[in-house]
């Protein structure tokens, strides 16, 4: 997989890149990085990339000419097509589903804006879609960018060595993922779950779907309204439910806020 991208810092990105699984991907040449510089093609003895905004205001905007002059080497290093995403808080929140997505391409361009963002014609012209990491402002696109690539990158075939450890992550059925333990098994903050230790892998199995159940409910709700969640999904709610009332003694119970008016209950 080829993933360039278009900023004034993309050695950052690579950095952030260069380490962990996508340091290993990188090595194994399963996922290949370029950066461009918009600066690199832009004109004047000040290489300048920005300019001030129309109708005044705070802060730059940065130049069409260089980016899209930047964006076009970049689509012609390769001759493979290239689906150009701009990094903004304006655009989709950025999923476990669209990441599957994304590390289905061969290619991707990721373009990182700084200052007040880029010119708006830029962006209809030359961008398939626009991704957002959270709801929330940074100084610029990179740190986007590298989260782009690392969630990308681990969902590709060969990247990570045990490809089981994606199929369980959170998210990757719409619930967050159980609590894990290793050694010791005695230790001063706590024993590890003797379920662990039974080599039972059928109650193995059973104790983890419920703890992702119930984790889920205590910590994202919201989550379980959008999951599809069997029968035997729900009996292990319930049970997770009562465990914890039981646990909890005469006092209240400790569980999510009530749903909004009008919103399904778990």
């Amino acid at each position: 997989m080829r993933i360039d991208i278009v900023s004034l810092f993309p050695e950052f990105v690579a950095q952030c890149a260069a380490f962990g699984v996508v340091g290993r991907a990188g090595e194994r040449g399963l996922l290949s990085l370029h950066g461009w510089n918009p600066r690199d093609y832009a004109q004047g003895n000040y290489r300048r990339v920005d300019d001030r905004p129309f109708g005044g205001g705070p802060g730059m905007v940065m130049l069409i000419e260089p980016l899209r002059d930047c964006l076009r080497a970049a689509r012609a290093a390769d001759p493979a097509p290239a689906r150009v995403i701009y990094l903004s808080p304006q655009g989709a929140r950025l999923t476990q589903d669209k990441v599957r997505e994304l590390a289905q391409s061969e290619r991707l361009i990721l373009l990182c804006g700084r200052y007040e963002g880029v010119d708006e014609r830029l962006l209809q012209a030359e961008v398939d879609e626009e991704l957002s990491i959270g709801d929330y402002v940074l100084s610029g696109g990179e740190l986007a960018a590298a989260v782009v690539v690392d969630a990308v990158a681990r969902l590709r075939e060969g990247v990570l060595n045990d490809a089981e450890s994606a199929v369980q992550d959170s998210f990757e059925d719409g619930l967050l993922d159980c609590p894990h333990y290793t050694r010791p098994v005695e230790h001063p903050l706590g024993a590890v779950p003797e379920v662990l230790l039974s080599g039972n892998h059928a109650l193995i199995a059973r104790w983890r779907r419920q703890q992702s159940l119930g984790r889920t409910w205590l910590r994202r709700p919201d989550l379980l309204n959008e999951a599809a969640l069997s029968k035997q999904d729900r009996r292990l709610l319930d049970e997770f439910k009562a465990q914890m009332a039981a646990a909890d003694g005469a006092g209240a119970m400790p569980g999510p806020a009530e749903p909004a008016d009008g919103e399904p209950a778990a």
